[in-house]
Formats: C-alpha cells, structure tokens, sequence
C-alpha cells in the first residue's frame, strides 16, 4: 500500500523551479544586484527601488564589496578565522538585531547546540544596519511587500536583513501575520548552522528564502569543506575580480586564480560535499573535523536545461553534490570566477530555454513509462539539474529524490494524513468532556481531578489527557520538521482543534499540576510548569483573530447569552491556585504594608474573575458549589470583612 501511494505521486521539484524561472522576479532582482555592485566601494552598501510593475514591490540589494575588501586589506589566510561561526546568544549587539532568533538559544543549548553565524556575514550586515540609511530605508519599506537580495557575499547581507526584517516586524506586531518578504539570494555562501535553520524553521521563516545556485558555481558550497582548509586568499581574489573598476583605488591587489589552485579548490568542495550528502548525519558536524554550516530555505538549481527547486535541506545537500560532480565529470572547463558570475546570463536565458525545452531521451520516456508518472518527473528533474542519465551520479540522485519525497512527503498529503488521525483520536477527547460533565453540578472537573475523585473515571480521563497530549507533540514535531504546509498553523480547521484541546485539558495539566506540589518544589504553573505547546497554542489564535480581523481575546466580541462550553481563559484555574496562595499569605501577614500590596493583587484578580463570569466567558463548572473558585470566593469575602474590622479599630 505504501509503495503503491509512492508511485502514485508526482515529482514536481523541476516544474517548480520552472515556475520560477518563467516569472520576472529573478530578473528583477538580479538587476538590483548589478545596481547595487555598480555601485562601488564607497556606497552605502544596498542599493533598492521598486520591481517596475509587479504592484509596488520594493527590491532591496547588497553589494559584497565590503565584506570582501575588508578581509583583503589585512590579508588574513585562516578561513577559521573568516568564516568562523558567530553564537547569536553571546553576542549583545547581534542578539538585539535578532531578538527572535537570540530567544530561541536555550532551546537550542539544550539541544546539545548553539545559534551561530558566519562572522564575516554577521560582522558586515551589522555595520550596515547602524548606518542612518539602513535605519532610514526600513522606515520607508514598513507595510510593503520587500524582496531583500544579493549576490555571493552580498546574498548572505540579505539574508541576514531579511532576518533581521523578520524578527523587528514580528516584535513590533506579535499578533499580526507575518510581513511580505521574500530573500533571493544568488550564489550566496552558507550562513548558519543547523541550530539557525531549525530557529527559522520553528518560526516558520523557511519558506521566506530563496537560493539561486548554479550547477558549477563553488562559493555556495565552499562551507561544507572544513574552515581552517578554506584558501581564503584564492575566494576573496575571486570575489574581487567582480569589480576590477573599483578596487582600483583601494590598494587591493587582485590576482586571478591560477589552474592548479581551481583544480584543487574544486576538488577539495567536492569531496566534502560528498561526504556531508552520503552521510546525512547533522549532528555535531564539528567534532568530525567538518563544518558546521548547513543550508535552510528554498534551493534552486540552476543548469542551462533549467532549475529544479527542493526546500528540504537535506535534499538541498545532496542536490549541491550531485549538480556540481556531474558538471564537472563532463570535463567543465569554465573558471571559477566565470562560473560565480554566471547568474545575468542564467536569469535571461532559462526562460528562452523553458520555452525550447526538449524532451527526455527517448530511453529515458520508455524507462520511465514503465513504472509512473513519478518517475518520469524524476528523470524530468534530473535532467532539469543537468544530471544526465549516463553521469555516475545519476542513480545516487534519483534514489535520493525518491527518498526526499518519502521522507518529507507532500505537506499537503501530511496533512491529510493527520486529518484521519485527529479523527481517530476524537474518542479521547469525547471521554474528558463526559468527565467534565459528570462533575459540573458538584466541584467541577477541575476540583475532581485535581483530588482523584472516583478513580475509575479518574484513571480513564488521565490516559486520554496523556494520549491527546502524545498527538498534539507529534504534530508540533512535524511542524517543526516542515512536514506540514506552511500556513498550517493559520488554517481555521487545526487552530480551532487546538484551541479547544487546550481549553479542555490544560486544565486538567494544572490539576495534575498542583496535586503533584510541582507548585511548591518547582514555582507557579504559568511561568515553571505551562507546556511550551500551550504557549504556541495561544500565538496561533491570537494570531487567527489579527489574519482574518475577528476578536479572539479573553473577552468576547458579542455578549453570550448562556455560560461558555469551556472557560476562555486556559489558565483561569492557575491563576486560582495563585490567589489561594496569596490569601493564605495574606491571612497571616501582620506587616500593614506587606497586607495591603497582597490585598492589591487579590482585587485584581477577583475584578478580572467577576469579568469573566459576569461576561459568561467561563464554563459552569467554575461556579459548581464546591468548586475552587467558589470557595475562594467565600474565603475573600470572610477576608475582606477581617480587613475592615481590623481598619475599624485603629479609629
């Protein structure tokens, strides 16, 4: 059954990357890479004006010079010391560029990894973004759609401005959807490392970049080799030849790269590009001796027969491999710098080619004919890549293919998987809402669960709150995985289930929660015990209610007319726990001032309570007699009655 859906699909990574080929945006963008390299070492380091009648898009470019003469005037020799990555986290200025991406760095420490940046990239794009212009130009592109771009050195700029871009519009608007962005990047170097690319996948950033990367081109793959082997002096040599006219004047001397140093320069890329696509272990790359770089976002690559376009990174590793080692073993003589400055040609042609395309080999179609449609999009895509049916590498490639698209299959297709197991876990969650109906005329089944009240009810709704707990992880773990769409987290279906999961059973967390004394040993749920998947849950429907203009606040945009199925607010039972505490407290304070700042938040706490019921935005098990909430209520007035006597007596 699995291989028959296997075959059943499409390969559709090459008429992707034609689709993309065909559209103006490349050619627009590679125009504002000219611009911006025209314009020389003295500038402001972009470039930017808009796509000339693609509805006001802004186009903003980078120009690598800067970065490159900077590291040619010291002439420093270790790539180690170029290239080497940059922690996020223990860097205070680029933590503040990144704000997003610095907070995700306990997550990743815990990991076993840090977030890290390649230090030449980090250290040029945070120059630029102190400059007036930078600051100026972010002023004026807000609220518009913005394509950030560069080539080489200066596609890694963008990419880190298009971050940057990302983070500041997603702090100053959390609850908005995200910005019009897009990166296009040509010929960039890498420019993180695995712990950056998970961060960017887990904001959902991923699908925001995009890496034009011809077959033969060395500068995208250079950071798989390890840095300490790099020769910097023949990459920077190469990367200045791009503006002879001005380095000029700048004392930099530029030499071309010799036969012997291109022949070794590709062979050493090669070779531990090979070992990074074999292999396919991301863990710790730098306790092999290896680098710790690895690509996110979108890969296109480019060969004169057209692009294909894979977003998978593990694929996109692999892809790199293959495109440059059957280039290469036709006997490709084209110099290194020709192949880096290759993209002009490349965006103008690939559209005439599109439009010329010819068919498989005619071996190929009967091959493919034989088994599916499948395969037959396979050998369309290889040949796409420019891998050719008689290259070595061409049964590696397809294998891997096929193996990309079981291994990350369709998010679409992932997604309707996940539809059919929601169902099957609709029994568990039926099972809870009878056991909260089973304790609404009584103490709630907040209350019961909390005290285990009639066990075997007790035992039953425990398992199903484990097992509901067991799927929502396993989806947030594809998510994470990009194993589902990337608007998944705003489809109205998954963010209305997992509201409603959340409301049904984070309660019965916090009653596990508190009956655990987790409370005492380990401090309050809401800030040392709420599951992080909670917390995204409340993200994706604050979120729904800024994307489609509704309220989905804690207070509802229309007055009920009868109490709520479920209490609106998932913590409501945490924030009793804490007033239960607070009023304990504040019965045995004798200091006045301690007595009246304790008194000070009780208030707040029973006015934002009274809202609630008052507005019906809570469940009826809320005011069950012997519910929690019911009973503080008696215990606040008995307190308030003791403050008034004891202020009555001082007069």
């Amino acid at each position: 059954m699995e291989d028959a859906e296997e075959n059943s699909m499409f390969e559709t990574s090459h008429v992707l990357g034609a689709l993309l080929a065909s559209s103006p945006l490349l050619a627009h963008a590679w125009d504002r890479c000219a611009a911006a390299a025209a314009m020389g070492a003295a500038s402001s380091g972009f470039a930017h004006g808009d796509g000339g009648g693609d509805g006001g898009t802004v186009y903003v470019a980078f120009s690598g010079l800067q970065a490159a003469l900077s590291v040619a005037r010291p002439a420093v020799a270790s790539g180690a010391d170029v290239f080497a990555p940059v922690g996020l986290a223990g860097d205070a200025t680029g933590a503040r560029a990144f704000p997003q991406l610095a907070a995700a760095e306990p997550d990743a420490a815990a990991a076993g990894e840090r977030i890290a940046v390649q230090a030449l990239a980090l250290r040029c794009f945070l120059k630029l973004c102190g400059s007036p212009e930078f600051q100026m130009l972010l002023n004026q592109i807000q609220g518009k759609a913005v394509v950030f771009t560069g080539h080489s050195l200066g596609g890694a700029i963008a990419a880190l401005a298009a971050l940057h871009y990302l983070c500041i519009s997603s702090l100053s608007s959390p609850c908005s959807p995200s910005p019009p962005v897009l990166c296009v990047t040509f010929g960039s170097p890498l420019i993180g490392n695995r712990a950056l690319s998970r961060a960017i996948l887990r904001e959902r950033w991923g699908g925001n970049f995009c890496n034009v990367v011809s077959q033969h081109d060395v500068v995208p793959r250079l950071l798989f080799c390890p840095l300490d082997a790099i020769p910097v002096r023949v990459i920077i040599g190469m990367q200045l030849q791009q503006w002879p006219g001005h380095t000029h004047n700048t004392g930099v001397m530029t030499t071309r790269v010799v036969d012997a140093e291109q022949d070794g320069l590709r062979q050493l890329i090669q070779a531990h590009v090979r070992t990074v696509a074999m292999e396919q272990k991301l863990v710790d790359p730098e306790s092999r001796g290896g680098s710790p770089y690895r690509p996110f976002g979108a890969y296109v690559l480019c060969s004169p027969e057209g692009a294909v376009c894979v977003d998978n990174s593990t694929a996109a590793v692999q892809m790199l491999y293959a495109t440059f080692a059957a280039c290469y073993a036709r006997g490709n003589t084209t110099s290194l710098e020709a192949a880096h400055s290759c993209y002009g040609d490349l965006v103008l042609k690939m559209p005439q080619n599109l439009l010329l395309k010819r068919r498989p080999h005619a071996m190929d179609v009967l091959a493919s004919m034989s088994n599916s449609n499948y395969d037959a999009g396979i050998s369309l895509a290889m040949e796409a890549s420019g891998i050719g049916s008689e290259a070595m590498e061409a049964t590696t490639t397809r294998y891997w293919l096929k193996a990309s698209k079981r291994a990350g299959r369709s998010p679409s297709l992932n997604c309707a998987g996940l539809s059919t197991r929601l169902g099957r876990i609709t029994p568990c969650r039926a099972q809870v809402e009878w056991y909260k109906a089973s304790f609404d005329g009584d103490m709630g089944y907040y209350d019961a669960f909390k005290q285990r009240r009639s066990p075997k009810k007790f035992n039953m709704a425990d398992m199903c709150r484990i097992k509901l707990g067991q799927f929502w992880d396993g989806v947030l773990a594809m998510l994470d995985n990009s194993q589902l769409p990337h608007d998944f987290h705003r489809r109205a279906k998954w963010v209305n289930a997992a509201r409603f999961y959340q409301l049904l059973v984070e309660p019965l967390d916090i009653a596990d929660y508190h009956r655990k004394n987790f409370h005492k040993t380990r401090g309050g749920y809401i800030t040392h015990g709420r599951d992080s998947r909670y917390e995204l849950f409340d993200k994706w429907w604050k979120e729904k209610g800024a994307f489609t203009g509704t309220s989905t606040g804690d207070t509802a945009a229309t007055a009920r007319s009868k109490y709520a199925g479920l209490t609106q607010d998932p913590c409501f039972w945490a924030r009793v726990e804490e007033a239960w505490d607070q009023t304990e407290s504040a019965q045995a304070e004798q200091d006045v001032a301690m007595l009246a700042m304790k008194l000070g938040r009780l208030r707040e706490f029973e006015r934002y309570a009274r809202e609630l019921v008052e507005s019906k935005e809570v469940s009826i098990d809320v005011l069950a007699p012997q519910s929690s909430y019911t009973r503080w209520v008696e215990e606040w007035k008995k307190l308030l009655l003791r403050d008034e006597a004891r202020t009555a007596s001082l007069f």
